[in-house]
């Protein structure tokens, strides 16, 4: 099957957007952690927003948690829908149960369906040369590497804003060497980590995204924006093929501001593209 936009209303103007296998604009969307579901429910979110998912990320706890069935289901699904399915970051788990775990790890991914892996340490210290192991073993699977850095330690958990507030936060310069780094050994995309920069943070910190668009340039970044007003800042500022993942239930919402068929007071009738 080959998901197509809809044609409900072929009449309507919208931006154009690349078809999949996308390479910018692209889509990554959380699936079942903090709301349960299974194979039941995916094949409902993308039967009606298929065309707008490109990634369907597992979170980390729950690729240890979700019976292999469920997930062998949730892998074909994907690939009848052309959406790749992405391994959350399990591994800051794994990595701290020895080398054989983290082999073993990597193994089970792929013949557990996914066609994308996560290397993270938003949860553990670890040197940058440790880091970059990982993510020579994972490329080692064939499968595509994404590399999660950031600025807060702690991320990636169920911390609340106080706890992490007091955690500090670390060196952007640092958190762009180690994503540079990332690149070099074999990782496909940076994704930075919306804590301390977007999400639990009074203050966004839009410096650090400029620095990091301006370190990696926009088709080799994914960013966290699992909340509406972090979305709509994203392609405010940086139009509407900026990578981003989203909570399942925003895929509608986040596609009509990305066609610019909708949007708030800001972005209404001003997120364009141009293929002429």
């Amino acid at each position: 099957m080959t998901d197509t936009p809809s044609d409900s209303l072929p009449f309507l103007r919208r931006n154009a957007r690349a078809t999949k296998p996308r390479q910018v604009g692209i889509t990554e969307v959380r699936g079942p952690y903090y709301d349960t579901f299974g194979p039941s429910y995916l094949e409902d979110l993308l039967v009606a927003a298929g065309p707008y998912v490109d990634w369907l990320k597992i979170p980390g706890p729950s690729i240890a948690l979700l019976p292999r069935p469920a997930l062998r289901r949730l892998s074909e699904l994907c690939r009848a829908h052309d959406v790749l399915l992405s391994a959350g970051g399990l591994v800051e788990l794994v990595v701290t149960q020895g080398p054989d775990a983290v082999d073993r790890y990597f193994d089970a991914i792929g013949e557990l369906g996914f066609d994308i892996v996560e290397v993270s340490a938003g949860m553990i210290s670890m040197p940058t040369s440790d880091y970059l192991r990982l993510v020579r073993r994972a490329k080692k699977t064939g499968l595509k590497v994404k590399a999660e850095v950031g600025i807060q330690f702690g991320a990636g958990g169920t911390s609340d804003a106080a706890t992490l507030a007091a955690e500090g936060t670390g060196s952007v310069s640092f958190a762009i060497q180690r994503g540079r780094a990332a690149l070099e050994a074999g990782a496909d995309i940076v994704i930075l980590e919306s804590e301390g920069v977007t999400e639990s943070v009074t203050t966004w910190r839009a410096d650090v995204v400029s620095a990091f668009v301006e370190a990696f340039g926009l088709e080799r970044l994914l960013f966290e924006a699992a909340d509406p007003r972090v979305f709509e800042w994203y392609i405010k500022n940086f139009g509407a093929e900026v990578n981003l993942f989203v909570d399942h239930r925003q895929v509608l919402l986040l596609e009509s501001v990305r066609s610019g068929i909708w949007g708030s007071h800001s972005l209404w009738n001003r997120v364009v593209t141009y293929k002429g």
